[in-house]
C-alpha cells in the first residue's frame, strides 16, 4: 500500500514540477527532488527512468550531485516563466488586477530562482 501511494504522489509531483517550469510561483526543483525520493523508495524502474529522462534527468542529477542549479538552467527557467506570464497577462487575461497579480507573482518567482535556489557549486 505504501509503495503504491509513493508512486502516485511521485507521479503527481513530476507533473507539478513540469508545470512549475512555466507557472510563476510553482517551484520545480522541490517537486522533482520529491519525486526522485518517492520513486527511490517505491520503484527503482521509475526512479531510473526519471534520472534518465532527457529533460529532467540532467537537472536532477546536477542538483543532487552539486547541490545547486547552474546559471544556464536558471536563465532558461526565468525565460520560460516570463514567456508564459506575458502570454497570460497580455494575451489572455483582461482584468487589470489579475494582470498586476500575475506580474507580481512573476517577480516573486524570478527572485526565488535568483536568490533562493542555490547556485551550482564547482568541484
Amino acid at each position: 500500500m505504501k509503495k503504491a501511494i509513493y508512486i502516485i504522489i511521485g507521479c503527481i509531483s513530476v507533473v507539478l514540477g513540469i508545470i512549475g517550469i512555466f507557472v510563476p510561483g510553482l517551484p520545480t526543483t522541490p517537486f522533482l527532488l520529491l519525486s526522485s525520493w518517492l520513486f527511490y523508495n517505491s520503484s527503482k524502474r521509475l526512479h531510473d527512468a526519471l534520472h534518465r529522462s532527457k529533460w529532467l534527468g540532467p537537472y536532477i542529477r546536477r542538483f543532487q550531485e552539486k547541490k545547486g542549479v547552474g546559471w544556464k538552467t536558471k536563465a532558461v527557467s526565468i525565460i520560460c516563466m516570463w514567456t508564459m506570464i506575458s502570454i497570460s497577462a497580455f494575451g489572455v487575461i483582461e482584468n487589470l488586477h489579475v494582470r498586476i497579480l500575475l506580474l507580481i507573482l512573476g517577480v516573486v518567482g524570478t527572485c526565488s530562482v535568483l536568490f533562493i535556489v542555490p547556485n551550482l557549486k564547482k568541484k
